[in-house]
Formats: C-alpha cells, sequence, structure tokens
C-alpha cells in the first residue's frame, strides 16, 4: 500500500468525541520515548504529521489522521516514563482504556517496543491486558537500525521466550527503522489486508463484541491476523 494522503482530523480526551464514521482504525501506542512520532511521520511519508519531541511524553491526546481517506491512524499517549504528574496519568490511563473497550471500529492495535532493550515488565503487562480484554495486536519493535542483524535476533528471541510464557503462540511483530524504513512496505501492506476484510464489517449500532466477532470471523479466515489466547492458569 502505497499512502498518497494523511491528515491530521481530530484531537481529544474523550472516545465519544472520535470520528463517528465507520471507517476502520490502527492504534499505535508504546512506551514513552519508543519512537512512535518519529514511525507515523515515516509510514505517511511526512516529516511533521506526528509531533517529535526530546521530551518523552509529549503526546497527551487520542489523535485521529485520516489516510488515504480510507482508514484512521490513531495516535494515542505513550506510556511509561512521561513526565507528567500523576493525576495527569491517570486521566490517560482511563481514557486510553475507554478508547480500546469501547471503540468499535479498532481493527488492531499496535504495541511499540524499542529493539534495543530487554523485555520491559511494563510493556508485557499491557500485551497481557489487551489479551485479557480481547483486543487484537501486532507488536512493532523499533529503531532496527540501531541493532546489527545478529542482536535484533537475539532480541527478538528474548521477547518470543518471555511471552511464550504467557502465549500459547507469539503475536505477530514487525522489525522496523524510522531510519532506514524497514518494515515500512511489510507492515502498511498488512493494514491494507486487514482494511479490506473488515471496511464493510462494521455496523452502526452493533456493540464493539459484535463487531471484532466479525472482523475475527473474516480475518481469520484470510490469514490477516489471529486473536492469540493466553495461557490458561
Amino acid at each position: 500500500m502505497q499512502i498518497k494522503t494523511a491528515e491530521f482530523v481530530v484531537s481529544n480526551q474523550e472516545v465519544s468525541k472520535c470520528p463517528t464514521n465507520q471507517l476502520s482504525e490502527y492504534a499505535f501506542i508504546g512506551r514513552s520515548n519508543v519512537g512512535k512520532s518519529s514511525l507515523i511521520n515515516m509510514l505517511t511519508n511526512q516529516k511533521n504529521l506526528a509531533k517529535t519531541s526530546g521530551r518523552p511524553g509529549k503526546t497527551q491526546l487520542i489523535n485521529h489522521f485520516l489516510i488515504n481517506k480510507e482508514w484512521f491512524l490513531v495516535d494515542l499517549p505513550g506510556y511509561g516514563y512521561a513526565r507528567v504528574s500523576k493525576s495527569a496519568k491517570k486521566t490517560f490511563q482511563k481514557f486510553i482504556t475507554s478508547y480500546f473497550n469501547e471503540r468499535k471500529q479498532l481493527v488492531s492495535a499496535f504495541v511499540l517496543v524499542d529493539i534495543r532493550h530487554e523485555p520491559q515488565s511494563v510493556d508485557l503487562a499491557f500485551m497481557q491486558w489487551l489479551g485479557e480484554n480481547g483486543i487484537p495486536f501486532s507488536i512493532i519493535f523499533t529503531k532496527a537500525d540501531k541493532l546489527r542483524p545478529k542482536a535484533i535476533e537475539i532480541h527478538i528471541d528474548s521477547y518470543k521466550n518471555k511471552l511464550l510464557e504467557f502465549w500459547e503462540e507469539m503475536p505477530n511483530y514487525f522489525v522496523t527503522s524510522s531510519t532506514n524504513y524497514s518494515g515500512k512496505e511489510a507492515l502498511l501492506n498488512y493494514i491494507n489486508i486487514a482494511s479490506a476484510k473488515t471496511s464493510i464489517l462494521f455496523v452502526n449500532d452493533g456493540s464493539n463484541d459484535k463487531s471484532l466477532q466479525l472482523i475475527e470471523d473474516v480475518c481469520t479466515r484470510n490469514g490477516v491476523f489471529s486473536f492469540i489466547s493466553l495461557k490458561e492458569n
């Protein structure tokens, strides 16, 4: 897929004020300073669509960007190292949780992880929360240009070993770099296929669970993504 147009639509802290149409949505989220804004700008071929900053935790709202007038890229606040007050962090947590639980247009989340680091407890806990709430997601490993190929392999294996302690199988993942554009084509093709399979599935008055069930039925059959299950205790 080639992104020809990418435009900002709205920012807010209330899910009820998100766009009301039925276009597919893909939510990008990760720890602060994981390179989310740089990744979004790389994917959309724009330098300043998402604001980059030397200060972690700059994204503090739900940001909707309309891509090719066909689907929404949703930029969510980071978690972890954001230099904000405790009350602000609680606010972020509340509307992020509400977004994932209530947004029936959501097709998949993308959890961004800095590939240079060992598995972080905050990332693992967030992925577990997504799994427990039945929210499909993929992992995007960022900053791959900072490591040699062998080191990338070692770090991915480390994540696999950790995740397989709790998951039936390794969640889908992409290895990317905003510097050399690696992983861009694979990620956009993935979204393109998922959007084609899900664009007609959303029902105006249906519940989130109903919409997700429709998505699961079609996308699993077509190999777009699968809903990975947590291991039973």
